[in-house]
């Protein structure tokens, strides 16, 4: 999607980079309210929201749409941007951006949510961000019920229905080379009863596994509980209980085989 050389009559090859120093200097003139700078800034950042497009290919969207959507989120980063923070732009421009480009592939989704639904889920997104700036941490979702006035439960509805569908495969984050995976937060229901164990007599196996590994395994595979939800369990990352389950599991095959 990226790889075409002009987007929305913009020649990409031949974008400049502003260096940090430029950008102070324009930044300065900027404020004083010249036009000319600002426009210079803007288009010495487009190579900004080029480079963040490539994370929202294989989607069959317009190129040339989204471009222009990220340089919205380009336009607002600037016009919000605080250089006393001591951040350099392109880290607060960043995210603001991405959110401009997910707000707008949310709004034209296939899968239709309400207008009143998608308001609802964008309070929500708000009040969770201010809280969390007061206080460090995220807020609950009955924390921000409360602060909207609206039931726990009409909050969750509205901001899992802005959510974007994702591959049980998609990659959440690595550690230490392993990959934890969408799929390792989902719970198992499909085996939490005897039958997986009766068929392929896992006694003998669980039994040669130490106590973490076999309670790691009775929590995943007989309670169905996530891996997340294991490893507050029993205090450890979530990266850990992934290592440990994978450990534990390989033992058994080699016994079992």
């Amino acid at each position: 999607m990226t790889s075409k050389v002009e987007i929305c009559g913009v020649n990409t090859s031949k974008l400049p980079i502003l260096s940090e120093k430029q950008k102070k200097e324009l930044f300065e003139k900027i404020r004083s309210g010249d036009l000319k700078a600002r426009q210079e800034f803007i288009y010495g950042n487009l190579r900004l929201v080029l480079s963040i497009l490539h994370r929202f290919t294989n989607r069959g969207e317009n190129a040339d749409d989204l471009f222009q959507i990220g340089c919205i989120g380009l336009i607002k980063a600037l016009d919000n941007f605080d250089p006393s923070h001591d951040v350099k732009f392109s880290t607060y421009a960043v995210p603001m951006i991405i959110g401009e480009i997910r707000r707008y592939l949310r709004d034209n989704n296939s899968i239709r949510v309400s207008r009143s639904m998608r308001d609802t889920a964008y309070k929500a997104l708000a009040v969770k961000e201010r809280l969390t700036a007061a206080s460090g941490s995220e807020p609950t979702v009955e924390q921000i019920a409360r602060e909207l006035e609206l039931p726990c439960e009409d909050v969750s509805v509205a901001l899992d229905a802005i959510l974007d569908p994702v591959s049980l495969q998609e990659p959440i984050y690595h550690d230490g080379g392993d990959a934890v995976f969408v799929m390792d937060q989902i719970a198992d229901e499909k085996n939490a009863d005897d039958s997986w164990l009766e068929k392929i007599s896992l006694n003998e196996a669980m039994s040669r596994l130490s106590d973490r590994e076999r309670h790691i395994l009775t929590l995943r595979f007989f309670k169905g509980r996530t891996q997340m939800e294991v490893a507050n369990e029993i205090g450890i990352s979530q990266a850990q209980v992934s290592r440990l389950e994978k450990c534990a599991l390989s033992h058994m095959r080699k016994f079992l085989h």
